[in-house]
């Protein structure tokens, strides 16, 4: 595939985890599009931090746990995987509770994020 048909895709995921069909569908796209060979980087912001907590059972809701999902991602070649700083610390989630290889990443990198990938996909 050529350098210019390969588009950058920041996949960004705002909902957390328990009884959002959001959260798994932010995971199912980023994984999709790294199946195809196409750069990709996941951004966790706001409440989709919350999806990063270690251990969590959702079983009460019906859901399984995405975190191991999130824990495999650098296996399907998921370039990044970023955290917004003022959220996780709003959330009380320290880098031990982060998926090995979490960026933090405060506004003003944000928005280089933004700028940086062709395409933008939220959820």
């Amino acid at each position: 595939m050529s350098a210019a048909a390969r588009k950058s895709v920041l996949v960004v995921t705002r909902h957390a985890q328990p009884g959002r069909s959001l959260a798994r569908a932010a995971l199912d796209t980023t994984l999709a599009t790294a199946a195809f060979d196409q750069p990709v980087n996941l951004l966790f912001l706001g409440a989709g931090v919350l999806q990063l907590i270690p251990h969590q059972d959702s079983s009460a809701v019906g859901v399984r746990n995405l975190r191991k999902v999130i824990d495999s991602m650098p296996l399907y070649d998921v370039e990044h995987c970023y955290v917004d700083t003022d959220a996780a610390q709003r959330h009380g989630l320290t880098t031990a509770d982060l998926p090995s290889g979490a960026i933090l990443v405060d506004v003003a990198a944000q928005r280089a994020l933004f700028d940086a990938h062709h395409h933008i996909l939220g959820f």
